[in-house]
């Protein structure tokens, strides 16, 4: 009896355990920053038969989550399972993996969620035909009550899911370690600092044609140039506008992108800088085919308009440009003179004349030197498509063009050129060239602006040039000697002068007080000389008028004279006639003419002796004859009177004959 009172007791305390535990197991309370997910263990409908979640009631976890409080079970049917509440960090981004859904299609490789973009309810997401595994949509910041049965969230600081298996851990562990290689879990901000572009690659969605290189744009705004996928923001909306898969067109400038990098990654690249002095000649490798703009002349290749496949006819100026390097490529060509030297040892900033070389020469002596030389050259911005359609770029221009021109053009010069020629002349070879290579260079779209040529060199271990050289050099210094004696001569007499100088300068006082001296005297001579022109000149003029005058009181004493002998004359005529007539009867009384001329010699003997005052009987009588009264009789008086006597009486008889026979004629 006692022992059945003890197993009575013991089995009472029993069931009083069980229904305990289950009470307690029926009772659950949940907190408010948690969710409780019920799966139920066994159910009147059965088990589920697809998919995870129980919609229908059965067996398996529930697609209703519980929030804070206390929630009552029937006992023994129900497991709940508290979870965290999803909580996304400001700036980050949680990705969702669904464990039930429609499967994926074909061309899917993340769910869609057209219309199932609402996580917090189960029942809704699967009833509208939303898909398992990871969705494009994302979670941005806040505070999230998930089922984590149904959807797993991913961040970069924690998993929120129910593992059901042990595998399950590591298989989200490789998921969020990929999402951290890309990235993923931050926004992609871009920076107007960074001067970098987005280049983005969908990995989702349609894939490209085989036409097509990289993905168009799609979904754009014509009047606002924005895209309906919000920049790849919008997973459904950038597949639902005809986006592709691969690399996209479109790219990323600066801001902030929350993009699903399970979608889409992010390139980032530097953007196309296009310095002052330089164009960019675009290379699209997509876009529209359209007509050639390159003219019925041009005939090296096809110019196509801005936005189309092709090499664009309008380069791009300087600035900055997002271009998408991986849909086409830009090549920067210099608009200023650029320099091309043909030297092994110098590479200009460019290195487009990375790979010239000295031009090695072949003289018409048999010389062989090299030569450098260098070639300033320039691109027109407007021409520099062409260039580039022709030549691919500069560098291939210079190195498979322009080289080999240059090259075989000095070669030809240097062929008619001696050594010395070659170093003599490089002037006018060098302004030759210059002329002739513009022409040549216009043809390739290019202007030659100069062309410099340096000194020949000798190749290595070959020192004839230098032999040549060190002749020209003894000449020129031959030369020099030549013009330094004949500078030394110049400078010797120059020395002479300035001693001359020096010398003249000591005698500077003597020299100036004689040299004023002389023209002191000059001077008064110039003065004398003057004074007496002048008086000449007055004495020529008084004399000249005194003559004037004295001709013209001759004139008048002349004419008065004239007048007065024409009167006198008639007198005279008159009177000899009386006195003609007067001697002749005297003669006549007298006895004759010889006794009238000896009378009237006599009365004027008489009244010159009378008028002189001469005694006619000296007082003293000077006898030259002898003692006997030699000579002539009466001595010398006598005879001068004597031939005074007879002359004068010859004259006046004389005379008077010349007066008796201009009276005659005069009577006559």
């Amino acid at each position: 009896m006692q022992n059945m009172i003890v197993l009575g007791a013991g089995a009472g305390f029993f069931a009083f355990l069980v229904l305990l535990f289950a009470a307690s197991r029926s009772v659950r309370y949940v907190g408010n920053n948690h969710v409780a997910i019920v799966e139920k263990l066994w159910s009147g409908a059965g088990s589920i038969t697809d998919g995870l979640i129980a919609l229908q009631g059965e067996a398996g976890f529930q697609p209703e989550v519980l929030r804070g409080g206390y929630h009552f079970f029937f006992p023994f049917q129900y497991r709940v399972h508290t979870q965290s509440l999803v909580t996304i960090p400001q700036g980050q981004i949680g990705y969702v993996f669904a464990r039930d859904g429609a499967p994926l299609g074909p061309t899917q490789t993340l769910a869609s969620n057209a219309t199932t973009a609402d996580f917090l309810e189960v029942r809704a997401f699967l009833s509208n035909g939303g898909q398992k595994g990871p969705q494009r949509t994302i979670l941005r910041e806040g505070t999230y009550a998930i089922n984590t049965a149904q959807f797993v969230i991913i961040t970069r600081d924690q998993i929120h899911g129910l593992m059901l298996n042990s595998s399950d851990g590591e298989l989200f562990a490789q998921m969020r370690s990929v999402i951290a290689e890309r990235r993923g879990f931050e926004a992609v901000v871009i920076k107007d600092s960074s001067d970098q572009i987005g280049i983005v690659t969908v990995h989702d969605g349609p894939a490209l044609s085989a036409d097509h290189i990289i993905a168009p744009e799609v979904g754009i705004d014509q009047a606002s140039g924005a895209t309906f996928h919000n920049s790849f923001q919008d997973p459904e909306k950038f597949i639902s506008a005809g986006g592709r898969r691969g690399r996209q067109l479109q790219v990323l400038v600066e801001g902030s992108y929350f993009i699903n990098r399970l979608f889409a990654t992010v390139e980032m690249v530097a953007k196309t800088v296009i310095e002052v002095g330089h164009v960019g000649v675009v290379i699209s490798y997509t876009g529209n085919d359209t007509g050639d703009t390159s003219g019925e002349d041009y005939r090296h290749g096809e110019l196509v308009a801005k936005g189309s496949r092709g090499v664009w006819s309008e380069p791009l100026l300087p600035g900055k440009y997002a271009f998408n390097t991986y849909a086409g490529k830009i090549l920067i060509v210099p608009t200023t003179n650029f320099i091309l030297k043909w030297e092994q040892d110098t590479v200009g900033q460019h290195k487009f004349d990375e790979n010239l070389s000295e031009v090695s020469l072949i003289t018409r002596d048999a010389f062989e030197p090299t030569l450098p030389l260098s070639v300033v050259v320039h691109i027109d911005y407007r021409k520099a498509p062409l260039v580039v359609q022709r030549f691919g770029d500069i560098k291939k221009l210079v190195e498979q063009t322009l080289d080999p021109m240059v090259s075989a053009y000095f070669k030809n010069i240097a062929q008619k050129k001696t050594l010395i020629e070659l170093l003599q002349e490089r002037s006018d070879i060098q302004q030759l060239a210059g002329e002739e290579m513009r022409a040549k260079f216009t043809a390739y779209n290019l202007e030659l602006q100069e062309v410099l040529i340096g000194t020949p060199r000798a190749t290595g271990g070959n020192d004839q040039i230098e032999k040549v050289l060190q002749q020209l050099r003894e000449r020129q210094v031959a030369e020099e000697r030549v013009t330094t004696y004949e500078k030394q001569r110049i400078a010797a007499e120059s020395e002479k002068t300035l001693r001359e100088a020096e010398a003249r300068a000591n005698q500077q006082t003597a020299i100036t007080q004689s040299e004023l001296s002389i023209i002191v005297k000059e001077n008064e001579g110039k003065a004398a000389l003057r004074q007496a022109t002048q008086q000449a000149e007055q004495t020529r003029t008084l004399a000249k008028a005194e003559g004037e005058r004295v001709r013209i009181i001759g004139e008048g004493e002349a004419a008065k004279m004239i007048a007065l002998a024409a009167a006198d004359a008639e007198r005279i005529t008159k009177t000899g006639l009386a006195t003609a007539e007067t001697i002749a009867r005297q003669a006549e009384a007298s006895g004759g003419a010889q006794n009238q001329l000896t009378r009237q010699i006599v009365e004027r003997l008489a009244e010159a002796l009378e008028k002189s005052g001469v005694d006619i009987v000296p007082r003293i009588q000077i006898s030259t004859g002898g003692e006997h009264g030699e000579g002539p009789a009466g001595g010398p008086l006598a005879a001068l009177i004597g031939m005074i006597l007879s002359q004068k009486g010859q004259d006046l008889l004389g005379s008077d004959k010349a007066a008796l026979l201009k009276a005659d004629k005069q009577e006559a």
